[in-house]
């Protein structure tokens, strides 16, 4: 019985095996950054200009709290690893940029930041030794932070678009 089970569920899931898997998906990190990357970039898009002050409650990160959150980590979180923040980069500014196209600007500089230093990093480096805030990490080390954050708070932005009534362009409604 266990048996027939197993192989019914199997043939019956295999259409779902056959679907072409995002562009990223299964490619190493880079190819995983990319992919975060774009559904970054493409919901933040897709957002209305007057949803980015949306929030789900008041003292909650708004939409566009978030995805400054998310700006200003990668440029941080990288630093950590050597490159240097960028001098406009200012304190607060989580709350006070707020227009939908300086967003998409400061997310889109924190994304092309982060894929930029990955390409040009030796492999060698990837283990050197790092400190950040009361602990001792590896350059790998942040670079999976910075990728896991970004996907942490890509699903908390959909369900921000999901709750102010924004389909995220790769789903269905």
């Amino acid at each position: 019985m266990r048996k027939a089970l197993f192989v019914l569920l199997l043939f019956s899931a295999r259409p779902v095996f056959a679907q072409t898997a995002p562009e990223g998906i299964w490619q190493g990190y880079d190819g995983e950054w990319r992919h975060v990357s774009q559904q970054l970039i493409a919901l933040a898009e897709a957002t209305p200009e007057e949803k980015f002050a949306w929030r789900p409650a008041p003292g909650v990160r708004s939409t566009s709290e978030v995805y400054m959150h998310i700006a200003l980590a990668n440029f941080y979180l990288l630093s950590v690893t050597g490159p240097k923040m960028p001098a406009d980069l200012k304190q607060g500014m989580e709350k006070t940029v707020t227009s939908k196209a300086d967003i998409i600007n400061w997310l889109k500089r924190s994304l092309d930041a982060v894929k930029a230093a990955h390409l040009a990093v030796a492999p060698k480096d990837l283990e050197r030794k790092v400190h950040i805030a009361d602990r001792d990490a590896t350059v790998d080390g942040m670079y999976l932070r910075i990728i896991v954050h970004a996907n942490e708070h890509m699903g908390q932005l959909i369900a921000y678009a999901r709750m102010s009534g924004v389909v995220p362009p790769w789903a269905n409604p």
